[in-house]
């Protein structure tokens, strides 16, 4: 009877410990994943800011600074980009950027996620559905190749211009998606930090931007004839939607509606303005007037520029890095253009491929841990510079070839003829009266 007294009350000991330490083995297992829907109204506001920085955004800004004989061919660009890149990415981007590749995961996301299968109503990403991760990025895959095509204005085919986006969104611009934000990628594990697309997108469009410039060549006229934008009032609306439409950018790559996307926020309005100002003032130094176009490229320069940073930096680093960007971008799409001699029509490399480099390396030094969680420094600073690199071989060589190949096969380039016509009427058939 002793025995089993003493069995039954160590039982009992036993199953009372269970059920004290109960708790605190619930309170060490993962977090099931619980749809909250103000995360969700904010993302799906995000969303749509993103993709009006396309459409109207991009096609006005760059529509407004070609010639007038070539302003609706580049609008419709964009809008055709828009379309098209909308059903690459359901069919096989978001596969290729965010599925699992298996033992190729570091580099790509495979293809099981093909026409977005196994997509539902119930499939959370964090705290919003899928679907609405799933359309975000999917804005972020239409304006990257939008901005490419400034740099090749006024003289690359239409259909080439189709043919050539729709590969490269899928075997550049889907795979360094997947390098830099999805778990696995050999960049993110790398821990590179990019929180909303300054290598996935500025870096990467501004290097396929300046590789196409050179092989397709430069414009007919060009540095002698006079190609002053058309106007430039379209241009200052296009830039102001792209300002407003980048907190969608930005603040909405915290995926959530809380401290770190109000952080985003502030620091891409602060960044924005001083890069804006900075150019400005360069600008009125170096040329003596301080122009229209000029501020509103140094805006661009600096939401560029702030993009990687603007989940890791504070509003003492954003104000640094804006002016940074503003000063370094005046230069490059300046100077530096003119001694290299590339034609890179709306430069799209000295704004968004220099200001994207600007930010990726002041991200590694100015990021702050209360912030993001990581500190800048040395160690960092080195990361950044892999990410940099490794975005640059790989948009470089993949955009080459993949010119390189439509050229071959069915040409890149408009007439002589169709180009002092302007693409308007040669391509399109319309002209504005």
């Amino acid at each position: 009877m002793k025995t089993k007294s003493t069995l039954l009350a160590a039982a009992s000991a036993i199953a009372v410990l269970g059920m004290a330490a109960a708790p605190a083995f619930a309170q060490d297992a993962a977090p099931v994943p619980t749809l909250n829907s103000g995360d969700t109204a904010w993302m799906m506001t995000a969303t749509a800011l993103v993709l009006l920085m396309t459409i109207p955004g991009i096609a006005l800004f760059y529509a407004g600074m070609v010639r007038k004989k070539n302003i609706l061919a580049t609008a419709m660009q964009s809008f055709a980009i828009c379309s098209l890149m909308t059903i690459l990415w359901m069919v096989a981007g978001y596969s290729i950027a965010f599925g699992n590749g298996g033992s190729l995961n570091a580099f790509w996301g495979g293809l099981d996620r093909l026409f977005l299968h196994d997509l539902d109503m119930k499939t959370l990403s964090g705290t919003i559905p899928e679907s609405v991760f799933m359309l975000f990025q999917m804005t972020f895959a239409i304006i990257t190749p939008a901005l490419i095509a400034g740099a090749f204005a006024d003289r690359m085919k239409f259909s080439a211009m189709l043919w050539f986006m729709g590969l490269w969104s899928l075997i550049v611009y889907a795979p360094i998606t997947h390098w830099v934000w999805a778990p696995g990628g050999f960049l993110f594990d790398e821990g590179v930090l990019d929180f909303a697309g300054g290598t996935v997108v500025h870096i990467n469009a501004g290097v396929a931007g300046l590789v196409a410039c050179i092989v397709l060549g430069k414009r007919t006229g060009y540095r002698q004839e006079n190609m002053a934008p058309h106007n430039l009032t379209l241009t200052l609306i296009g830039a102001s939607l792209l300002w407003v439409g980048w907190f969608g950018f930005n603040a909405g790559s915290a995926l959530t509606a809380g401290e770190r996307a109000g952080m985003a926020m502030v620091v891409t309005q602060i960044a924005t303005a001083a890069a804006a100002l900075a150019w400005m003032l360069v600008e009125w130094i170096v040329h003596k007037k301080p122009s229209v176009l000029g501020i509103l490229s140094g805006a661009i320069a600096g939401l560029v520029a702030i993009t990687p940073a603007s989940g890791f930096v504070d509003p003492m680093g954003a104000l640094i890095i804006g002016l940074a960007a503003g000063v370094v971008c005046f230069f490059a799409a300046t100077s530096l253009k003119k001694a290299l001699g590339y034609d890179d029509s709306l430069d799209v490399w000295g704004v968004h491929g220099v200001g994207g480099i600007v930010g990726a390396l002041l991200t590694g030094v100015l990021a702050v841990e209360a912030i993001g969680g990581v500190a800048g420094s040395m160690e960092q600073l080195v990361k950044q510079i892999e990410g940099i690199g490794a975005t640059i071989v790989w948009s470089a060589f993949a955009t080459f070839i993949i010119l390189k190949a439509i050229d071959l096969i069915m040409g890149l380039r408009v007439t002589k003829e169709q180009e002092m016509e302007g693409l308007d009427i040669s391509l399109h058939g319309e002209s504005l009266q």
